[in-house]
């Protein structure tokens, strides 16, 4: 039940923008971040390397990680941001309102959501989060207990994930995809007609590697889109970075219980302080789930015998920020801090990046775009390179506009099926540029 994922129709950049914002908005994006809370949270010390999924966990203890903070450099993509530090686009963007996703500016100091709350779950298994979409994986026992997390793409609406109890009934490495019927009539539908399987490669949405469900037609597997982790954009499955479902599948042995849950709203305690955190949710939480929270707030107030900040907390529902939010100190007094956030050295090299090959004259390639605006064209040629698989893009200027160049390509066939993708995914119409012949001693070649 894993449909490939699509930016929803657009005809020009202006509209993709917006649509995009839209998208995201539902997942808690519009959410201001208070200028003198960030000031607040300006680390000593620079960090050169950080833990980004493998976490141990100590008994009493609900909240691991750390915050962090990297300052931006031009070129760099939210996508490629999040990719890089192990996180979903849903959480950076949550965490950094206002910034452009396509071209953010350069010098642009952002926040890097690297703490999380654990679901309030058994800790056995994998444990998804479905609000947080996030996954959870505990190794050891309550003295010795270690978790290996990563972000996750899960349903959309219409087609939402599963929840509850289930297990992992076989893995399969190289998976050939069965394209289900319901999948294949939305595709043709928009002229874009499937094969019954695909066999394993760049076009297979699963990826590398699968992990069946024991609830039929459902997969954690890897992808070839990976911008659409941190969004919902399947048809129920969970779809990992290829790099992490790698480890997750080496790492977990068939049968493996699988929890998943919806917690939009999550407490958890670390060194003696209460945290908050909460994620924009499409569901409405029923008065079990809020008289819940509401009652494991005050036992809080009730065991310190001092009241609660209901101020603080009313503000952190309401932001909706994704982070964990120190909202309590258990015992006054008691000295307890809160985990100074990191200052990351932005990374030579951003992993997973989409690489652009050199466009050449004498190859095929596709006009997606000509446009007057210097940024709607980057950020065009932006969001083209993150289709998955990725089709090349880049910006030349000429006479005073900017044209959106997708290539090079090895042949026509090629060329032509870049010009299909677009027009399906994107509403763009692509034109197609032929090489250009070179002349040696007067004969064309």
């Amino acid at each position: 039940m894993c449909r490939i994922f699509e930016l929803l129709p657009l005809s020009n950049t202006l509209r993709l923008t917006a649509l995009f914002v839209a998208i995201l908005s539902l997942q808690g994006c519009t959410t201001m971040i208070r200028a003198h809370e960030e000031e607040q949270l300006i680390p000593r010390h620079v960090e050169e390397n950080i833990e980004r999924n493998d976490f141990s966990v100590a008994k009493g203890e609900d909240v691991i990680g750390r915050l962090g903070f990297v300052t931006l450099e031009k070129g760099d993509t939210l996508p490629d941001i999040a990719r890089h530090f192990s996180l979903g686009l849903n959480g950076v963007t949550a965490t950094n309102p206002g910034v452009d996703i396509w071209v953010p500016k350069a010098g642009e100091r952002i926040m890097l959501p690297l703490n999380f709350i654990l679901p309030d779950a058994p800790r056995k298994g994998i444990v998804i989060n479905l609000a947080a979409m996030r996954l959870f994986e505990f190794k050891g026992n309550s003295d010795l207990l270690t978790v290996l997390t990563y972000p996750v793409g899960v349903g959309t609406e219409e087609r939402p994930s599963p929840r509850g109890l289930m297990r992992v009934e076989r893995k399969v490495s190289r998976p050939t995809w069965h394209v289900p019927a319901s999948i294949a009539r939305d595709h043709l539908k928009k002229g874009d007609p499937l094969p019954a399987t695909v066999l394993p490669g760049p076009q297979n949405p699963l990826g590398e590697y699968a992990l069946y469900l024991s609830a039929p037609s459902y997969l954690i597997h890897g992808t070839n889109k990976p911008a659409s982790i941190g969004l919902r954009a399947t048809n129920g499955c969970m779809r990992l970075y290829p790099e992490a479902v790698k480890r997750l599948y080496e790492n977990t042995p068939v049968k493996t219980v699988v929890n998943i849950v919806n917690q939009p709203y999550l407490i958890g305690q670390s060194d003696g302080v209460v945290y908050l955190e909460v994620h924009e949710s499409t569901e409405e939480l029923d008065a079990a789930e809020l008289d819940k929270i509401y009652r494991k707030l005050k036992t809080f107030e009730k065991d310190s015998e001092r009241p609660l900040d209901w101020s603080k907390v009313k503000n952190v529902l309401a932001e909706a920020r994704g982070i964990p939010v120190p909202i309590f100190e258990i015992r006054q007094g008691s000295g307890k801090t809160v985990a100074e956030p990191m200052e990351v050295r932005h990374p030579g090299k951003l992993y997973g990046r989409p690489e652009k090959p050199e466009l050449k004259t004498d190859a095929w390639s596709v006009l997606a775009a000509d446009l007057r605006d210097e940024i709607d064209a980057v950020r065009l040629s932006a969001i083209i390179n993150h289709q998955g698989p990725q089709i090349p893009a880049r910006v030349s200027s000429k006479s005073g506009s900017y044209r959106v160049v997708a290539g090079p390509f090895n042949d026509i066939r090629e060329a032509k099926d870049a010009i299909k993708r677009l027009k399906i995914d994107l509403e763009i119409e692509g034109k197609l540029i032929g090489p250009i012949k070179r002349e040696r001693g007067g004969e064309k070649l």
